[in-house]
């Protein structure tokens, strides 16, 4: 099959994907990713062939903030980030970047199907012009239905400039969604059309031995990775605490801004989260899908610091089943972390629940698994 990826440039929300991507490889289909340049060296990792559309998100934020006379986004609460931000960000000003791009690839490649992540809203769209199923990755939990509403308007006059109406929900949930979050923690449902659900991250074949002392991994992941402050303010909650700490900063951080350091702390650019996850007792991280997921697979408690996007949505997911503790902006500090780890270490009911999530999301389709769905998926 040949296969069209679209997918907004920012790790968050295209490395979800990369799992059921590698599948479809090896699978032999020909699969193209179009995004913008930030996603090439992610799409190489899997095989695929890498399209620029568009321009990176920073190109995005600056367009948004022209129409803006404050910061976009400031002083909205939490819970309004994502019905403020998908409309106008990615619906309206990603979507009119991307879509000439995408349109130019997919009739290039004239595909058997569309596979998109959830905010790629030019993925949708180009699969009903090119009149092929259009399937729908998610990268975290499902995101309540009246976002997609604010969407499908936004998009609209986009869809009317090629003549089409714009569908239900901007088209997202038309054909088939995969879903990755373990059924415990989804708190909604796919509203419309097919879905099937994937392991989030590879099963983990045998338990890694840990360390005489617990170790604590601390990120921020790659979008919000360059705020050393805070970055700087869970580290001196850390100092002193009878733990190992592991921090990793991106691959696009200088360690050396964090020093100097406790002689308990390591920092990194980057380390595998499969190699370093099964050795940790407990993650403090700020919600990122990626992490958060990977957190969950391997049974770890966390403490989550959200800052934006998804992170607040993740972080009361996890909150809720009761494997996490969440610093908000208002109870953030050195203190309350340093008071939030130590309750982790020593109240197990965290990670038995961790672990338990942990084994329901092991016993999930496997990428290769989705892939054939994806293949049998014919309209």
């Amino acid at each position: 099959m040949r296969i069209l990826v679209v997918s907004s440039p920012l790790a968050g929300h295209l490395s979800p994907l990369l799992p059921v991507i590698g599948a479809l490889v090896d699978a032999g289909d020909e699969v193209v990713v179009v995004s913008g340049p930030a996603a090439e060296p992610l799409v190489e990792r899997t095989g695929a062939t890498f399209q620029r559309a568009g321009n990176d998100s920073d190109v995005w934020f600056a367009r948004l903030k022209e129409r803006t006379r404050g910061e976009p986004g400031d002083g909205i609460a939490p819970e309004r980030i994502n019905h403020y931000f998908v409309p106008r960000l990615f619906a309206e000003i990603a979507t009119a970047d991307m879509i000439d791009d995408v349109a130019r690839v997919g009739g290039e490649l004239a595909p058997d199907l569309v596979l998109f992540e959830s905010l790629a809203f030019a993925g949708p769209l180009v699969a009903d012009l090119l009149d092929v199923p259009g399937v729908h990755h998610l990268f975290g939990p499902v995101l309540p239905h009246e976002i997609f509403v604010l969407a499908s308007d936004a998009v609209s006059p986009i869809w009317r400039s090629f003549r089409r109406d714009v569908p239900e929900y901007a088209g997202v949930y038309r054909d088939l969604t995969v879903t990755i979050c373990p059924p415990s923690l989804e708190s909604l449902t796919v509203p419309s059309g097919d879905a099937v659900s994937v392991r989030p991250v590879p099963r983990r074949e045998r338990a890694a031995a840990r360390g005489v002392r617990p170790l604590v991994y601390v990120t921020l992941g790659t979008f919000f990775n360059g705020n050393t402050s805070v970055f700087r303010t869970i580290l001196d909650g850390l100092v002193g605490q009878p733990v190992d700490v592991i921090v990793t900063v991106g691959g696009d951080q200088d360690p050396s801004a964090l020093q100097p350091v406790a002689n308990n702390v390591t920092i990194e650019r980057f380390v595998a989260q499969a190699e370093l996850l099964p050795r940790c007792s407990v993650i403090v991280h700020h919600g990122g899908a990626g992490t958060t997921f990977g957190a969950l697979a391997h049974g770890v408690p966390q403490v989550i610091v959200p800052q934006g996007a998804d992170n607040f949505d993740n972080a009361a997911m996890c909150e809720r089943a009761g494997m996490a503790l969440v610093l908000r902006p208002d109870a953030f500090s050195s203190t309350t972390v340093a008071d939030s780890v130590s309750f982790l270490l020593n109240e197990p009911r965290f990670a038995e629940v961790a672990r338990r999530t942990a084994n329901e999301i092991a016993v999930m389709l496997d990428p290769a698994a989705v892939a054939t769905r994806v293949h049998e998926y014919r309209r």
